[in-house]
This record gives structure tokens, sequence and C-alpha cells, in this order.
């Protein structure tokens, strides 16, 4: 993947003096000491001192351009235009006023870029990292159509929409993930810790313990003693599963498709889905881009293997003339209230109006299971922490019953 920014810019310190010989100082952020002259005699200073502004040797710069300032930046940009405001102007107010140094240099460059001729599509294009192939469509085919303006607000609202429900599923899973990482810790805690000490004293008795106190006894001692196999063992297993997902194909599909399998879990992540490729496919076919333009970009965002190659079989039909609802309805993924839905909207020519109702009904539904999902899938939790705490409670005290029942 290529760098982020095509050129770095860099903070200078001057000092110098107006058309009244008044004193001023300050910093200009530019790409070399000789651009920063030029840019500050434009402004009409008389430069008398100007030098790169060291930073600290220690300094960490943890500003990221995330998202959601992309899809800020397309609002922005968006509202500027339909205000009459010229191209170049609008850039070059947005990204003097952000506040993330790195989001500002991004808008800069590509500021530059609609300067020297290029078009917005060409330059957001050096910048894949953060303009996927599907908006650099959408923009293109907003300026060859003259109607940048309202393709860039369709833009921005596709762009906060999904942004809203990423976030939204994230959140939803952070509950169940966050539960089920302090139920180990605690459990590791247990077995090093409390263990031990329940270890000691039955030895000193000199009875046979159940088989499944012995068993949690040799799990802890295994654990204690080494621990350092088990840490090598969780990074090769890490490390093979990164891999193997990464440069292996069927191993990759195997995994989404497992994903879509699990109980709550997998329901939440196929509405999700749905949701997006939907909103995606009505913000394509409303900027009047052909449906299987529309669906080849979209099997390239949809973040998941199954739905991408259900998405490029629908693509070669359509192809072949047959009608998007066919050729839905033969990957078995998609509910028969999607396919009616498609199915109107191809008949009455809105199809975009109807995808788009679907991408809002699924959003909703999206949200509702989302605020049920703690109430859903805390009896899976209590299972699993009943396994985990439960049984070592019980392993441990197992000796002392069974001592009760024979003194009994």
């Amino acid at each position: 993947m290529s760098k982020p920014l095509k050129d770095d810019y860099f903070d200078f310190n001057w000092q110098g003096t107006d058309n009244n010989d008044t004193f001023h100082e300050g910093t200009i952020n530019a790409k070399s000491l000789l651009l920063a002259r030029v840019a500050l005699k434009e402004k009409g200073y008389q430069i008398s001192a100007i030098s790169l502004k060291i930073k600290p040797l220690f300094q960490i710069n943890i500003q990221t351009i995330n998202s959601t300032e992309i899809a800020l930046f397309f609002r922005q940009l968006a509202t500027l235009l339909n205000a009459g405001i010229p191209l170049v102007q609008a850039l070059t107010v947005i990204g003097h006023g952000h506040e993330n140094q790195r989001m500002k240099n991004l808008i800069l460059a590509i500021n530059e870029d609609i300067q020297n001729g290029q078009t917005l599509a060409e330059s957001l294009r050096k910048f894949p990292h953060y303009f996927d192939h599907l908006i650099c469509n959408l923009i293109e085919a907003g300026e060859n159509a003259g109607i940048l303006e309202s393709l860039l607000t369709k833009i921005a609202s596709y762009k906060e929409k999904t942004e809203l429900l990423k976030k939204k599923v994230k959140k939803a899973l952070i509950y169940p993930s966050t539960v089920l990482c302090i139920a180990f810790i605690v459990t590791t805690i247990l077995l090093v810790f409390v263990v031990p000490i329940f270890k000691e004293l039955y030895t000193s008795f000199g009875a046979e313990l159940p088989l499944f106190t012995q068993t949690v006894l040799s799990m802890s001692q295994w654990l204690i003693n080494d621990w350092w196999i088990i840490l090598i063992m969780i990074f090769i297993g890490s490390f093979s599963l990164y891999y193997a997902k990464k440069h292996y194909k069927p191993f990759e599909y195997f995994l989404d498709s497992l994903l879509l399998k699990l109980p709550l879990i997998g329901l939440l992540v196929n509405k999700s889905i749905i949701a997006r490729l939907t909103r995606t496919l009505s913000t394509l076919s409303a900027a009047g881009i052909p449906i299987i333009d529309a669906l080849q970009s979209v099997a390239g965002v949809c973040g998941n293997h199954v739905y991408s190659e259900a998405i490029l079989s629908m693509r070669e039909d359509v192809a072949t003339g047959q009608r998007l609802q066919d050729a839905m309805l033969k990957t078995h993924l998609f509910p028969y209230f999607v396919q009616q839905m498609i199915a109107i909207g191809e008949e009455s020519g809105v199809l975009d109006n109807m995808l788009s109702k679907i991408a809002d009904f699924y959003e909703t539904e999206v949200d509702n299971l989302m605020d049920n999902l703690g109430s859903l899938i805390e009896p899976f939790i209590m299972v699993i922490l009943g396994l985990l705490i439960g049984g070592l409670v019980i392993a441990m005290y197992l000796p002392i019953f069974q001592m009760g029942a024979v003194i009994g």
C-alpha cells in the first residue's frame, strides 16, 4: 500500500514586518523553505528570519485520519460547493481550518493537484488508503455529469450512515467481548494463585482426589511451570491465523462463512451487511452508474467474502440479461423481503429509492437488535462463566464434599 501522503509538509518559524513596518512572528506550514517564503511574501510580509521548527526528539505523533474525518470532509465540501464557493477555495478553507495536521496536509495536497489541472477524482485516487475505488468512481461520475455538488452530498450521507452503522455494531460487540476477557483473566488468576493453596491442603490429607479435581490441579501446575510455552503457542496460533486469513482465500472464506452462522452475532452481521450493501447500491444507482458496474463496486466494499462472491455471481447473471431479483434469488443469502422490494423497484423504475428504503429498514433492524443484544446474549455469557469459574469452585470443594459424605 502506498504512503498516505505523496509529500510531507513542515512547520517553519518566521519573523518579519508588514507594509506598515509592524513586527510579526508565527509559524507557517509548507513543503519547503522556499514555498514558505513565497507564501508569506504573497501575504505582504517582509521576512527577516525563517527556520524549520524543530520538534522534540521523543515526541510521538498520535494524530491519524479516521473514517469519521473523511465523512466530515465530504460534508463540508458539499456544503461549500452548494453555497457557490469554487472547489479550490473550498478546499483551502477546509484544509487551513482543520486541527488534525495529517488531515490538513491531505486536503492541501489534494488542493494543489486541483490547482495543477487535475480533477478531484484523479487526485483522490492517489490516496487509496482514505478514498476507496467506489468513492472515486462516484466523484468521477459527478464531475463528468456536471453534478459534483449533489454527488458530494450523497457521498457525505452515505459515509455518515455507513460509519454510524459500523460504530453501532462495534459497540454492540464490546460488552460480550469484555465480559469474556475478564472471565478468562479471573480464571487464570484462580489457577495461578488460589488453586495451589488447595493443592497444599489436599496433599497433607494423603487421600486420593477426584478425577475432576486432579485435572484442575494439573492444569494449574502446567500453567505455573510452563506459562512461557502457553505464550509461544498463543503467539504462533495468532500469527498462523492472521497469515492464513491474509494469504489463503479458502480459509478466509471459511471464517467469513462461520461468522455468518454464529448465533445472534451472525444475525447481526448479516443484517448489517445487507444494510451496507443496499445503501451502497442505492447511492451508486442514484448517481447514474450502470447496475453492472455498481455491483462490481459493491462486491469490493461489503467486507465479507461470502457476500462478495454472491454479488459477483449476481453481476454475471445480470450481464446476461437476467433481472436483479432473479439473480439475487440464486444466492440464497437475501431474505424474501429484499427480493420483493427490488422486484418492485425494477418494475416501477425506482430501484435506487427501493434500495434506500431497504437500507433504512435494515439499519433500524440492526439498531433494535443491538438494543436487545445485551439481554439476548446474557444466557450464553452466564453459561461460559458457569463453566469456567463455577467449574473451578466445584473442583476445589469436591474433595471436601466427598469427605463430608464419608464422615456422615
